[in-house]
């Protein structure tokens, strides 16, 4: 017999209903229900809401640094580090769209600083290997804005399904990083 991974099951079920639904429609009663465990089940692993929220933020941003650092090669030279981290991202997010949905919904509710606060507490593998590809030469705005300029804008894309085409994604490449440099 197959152990279910209750925790997993519940997480995802929370990340599909806030990309679904938002927020207000991902109570913990239809969490429990989609991921098929008791209301109480889900209590078990996830005193409320928000840390269950919070736990599915931290997981859908691992799992992103999973794919980017799965092929990442800090020996390259700086630009192709970011193509890399930037098309990886657009790919990762693409595959399943829930997880890019449930990222944006999260910059836009009152859960964005403490699910950024936990990810700061515990090691940001993905700003990690952004910040020294960056250091040198990042123009002056705060690192909310280089975000939505990068990173931000391919969850975006990958969240509203907007199909590009290979060549376009690398003009888009090109483009992301001459906003955020000098």
């Amino acid at each position: 017999m197959i152990a279910i991974d209750r925790p997993a099951a519940i997480r995802r079920a929370m990340r599909d209903l806030v990309a679904e639904r938002g927020f207000h429609g991902a109570s913990m009663h239809a969490v429990a229900e989609a991921a098929g465990v008791a209301t109480g089940t889900a209590y078990v692993h996830y005193a409320s809401k928000d840390e269950l929220v919070i736990a599915t933020y931290l997981e859908v941003k691992s799992e992103l640094a999973d794919a980017v650092l799965a092929t990442h090669d800090s020996t390259a030279p700086v630009f192709d580090q970011y193509r890399h981290v930037f098309k990886v991202t657009f790919d990762h997010m693409a595959r399943e769209p829930e997880r890019a949905r449930f990222l944006t919904q999260m910059e836009g509710s009152p859960y964005r600083d403490a699910a950024h606060q936990r990810l700061a507490e515990s090691e940001d593998r993905l700003i990690a290997v952004l910040i020294p590809l960056l250091e040198t030469k990042l123009i002056e705005l705060p690192p909310e804005v280089i975000w939505a300029m990068s990173l931000g804008l391919a969850i975006h894309m990958a969240a509203s399904g907007i199909a590009i085409s290979e060549s376009e994604l690398e003009r888009l490449v090109d483009a992301t990083w001459r906003s955020i440099t000098v």
